[in-house]
């Protein structure tokens, strides 16, 4: 079996086709989809790039690898996987594959793809590393010219200062931007890979679309932003909510841009995906041309989403909210049938669906579970909810989600905690964690959420033992050793 993995960058599920937007042309996504299982509750693991990445590397929760932040915001948390670390690339390197990768690394600081095993150029760094060598070199092969932008697009800061950048023109034609360039070379190794003749897992890593949205004219006004409707929850208030998030608004200046600047960053966003799918959409036809479709499971996700207004926030951060936690999850395996499913599961699954197909004891993939069943039209015993964390971006910030069939809790241990109903308040702007009626659900999930973590072993679970009614606690919560009673 070998392996395609397409991974995109703070990518909305809401901008695909598949997934309902009828606005956006994503043409070969959709395609993909219409062949595959599309996954209706995939979520990242934590809504952060370094530490999702970290753990798809792993199969491992960020709590346990423990690899918390971005580089460029850390703000003391380790930033490389300990040596000795299990991850897959290593465990196929052994099985005897070639394992490639192309594009965004962003999992480590020291360590470098090489370091796991992978081939390919380290192309490092939280957007496009357009000064690379090698993509300086790719221009140079080609005649393009070189990057250079225009019509920035920013807010003001508090301090009065530009905001940070949220998008611009691209002056280049799409033969240099740095997407087809991944894409290029992506199809070099295909084919490198193929005359070979040995089983292979290559992935594509794109940097977008993350902000800012840097595009050529034919995608930066490809979308009338007539067309585009705003997030409902642009109507966010804060009110009975964290006041990190109202002062993370202010970070990423919304209320400081009229809204037809932010109906036109929409717009733009859309445009980037468009340009992606184009480049997918070229690496998958070189796949068919190749004759591997047929023995090659394929991969279409990203490590979270991205806010683009939503919640009067752009980026992601300290708001566990649905638009950076559930992303897009397609997965297509040889000979399954298509269709779409809705169980809850993760970024983290894909280790262990990639050991399981390669035939890889998945054991060490710890917090990982095999996709292959589901994705084979089986109906396997699965969890009816999903937990996901966050540390920190900027600055140090706990949370712990539980999201289930309708409700989401979310605990903010220094602040206010949340609850949403998702069935009446799809857009999640009233939080009724202190509505009276809703204390049954509130001790229901807080309960199962504690029992979780304890199984997990996230320590966590140490600031829920003394500040809410977790149930009956059968350990020492001081863990002191010296008490054999239990607690409630």
């Amino acid at each position: 079996m070998n392996f395609l993995f397409l991974m995109t960058d703070q990518h909305r599920v809401d901008t695909l086709g598949a997934y309902g937007n009828p606005h956006v042309r994503t043409p070969n996504l959709d395609r993909f989809a219409a062949t595959g299982t599309r996954f209706d509750r995939w979520y990242t693991p934590t809504a952060i790039c370094t530490p999702a990445r970290a753990s798809l590397l792993t199969g491992q929760a960020p709590f346990r690898h423990k690899v918390l932040a971005n580089h460029e915001r850390n703000v003391g948390y380790q930033e490389d996987l300990p040596d000795g670390t299990f991850t897959f690339p290593v465990a196929l390197r052994e099985q005897g594959y070639n394992v490639g990768l192309i594009g965004k690394w962003h999992a480590g600081t020291l360590k470098a793809p090489a370091d796991y095993g992978f081939d390919g150029p380290h192309l490092p760094g939280w957007h496009n590393p357009v000064e690379h060598e090698d993509y300086q070199a790719y221009l140079k092969e080609n005649d393009l010219p070189p990057y250079a932008i225009t019509d920035h697009i920013r807010g003001t800061l508090p301090n009065g200062g530009p905001g940070n950048l949220l998008a611009a023109r691209l002056q280049q034609p799409v033969e240099a931007t740095f997407e087809y360039y991944m894409a290029t070379r992506t199809i070099e190794m295909l084919r490198a890979y193929a005359s070979e003749g040995k089983p292979f897992y290559l992935a594509t890593h794109f940097f977008g679309p993350h902000l800012p949205y840097i595009v050529p004219d034919e995608y930066f006004d490809l979308i009338d932003p007539a067309v585009v409707d705003l997030p409902k929850s642009i109507a966010e208030t804060f009110e009975g909510k964290p006041p990190v998030q109202r002062n993370y608004s202010e970070h990423w200046t919304f209320d400081t841009m009229p809204i037809e600047v932010t109906r036109k960053l929409i717009a733009v966003y859309w445009g980037y995906v468009t340009l992606i799918d184009e480049q997918v959409g070229r690496i998958l036809d070189e796949l068919d041309r190749l004759n591997l479709a047929d023995a090659t499971t394929v991969f279409f996700t990203c490590d979270h989403g991205e806010f683009t207004g939503s919640h009067r926030l752009h980026d992601k951060g300290p708001a566990m909210y649905e638009d950076i936690y559930r992303t897009p999850g397609i997965v297509r395996i040889p000979g399954a049938s298509p269709q779409a499913r809705d169980e809850f599961v993760s970024l983290l699954d894909c280790t262990a669906t990639i050991l399981d197909l390669a035939g890889v004891p998945a054991d060490q993939a710890v917090d990982s579970r095999s996709l292959a069943p589901i994705v084979r039209g089986e109906h396997p015993s699965w969890q009816q909810d999903i937990v996901a964390e966050f540390h920190g971006h900027h600055f140090p910030y706990p949370q712990r989600m539980l999201r289930e069939d309708r409700y989401k809790l979310v605990v903010n241990p220094d602040s206010t905690n949340e609850l949403y109903d998702l069935e009446r308040d799809p857009d999640e702007l009233i939080n009724i964690y202190r509505h009276p009626e809703m204390a049954p659900v509130v001790g229901r999930m807080m309960r199962r959420l504690y029992a979780l973590l304890v199984e997990r072993d996230d320590r966590f679970y140490h600031w829920m033992t003394s500040m809410y009614d977790v149930g009956v606690v059968d350990h020492d919560p001081t863990l002191s050793g010296l008490d054999e009673a239990s607690y409630r």
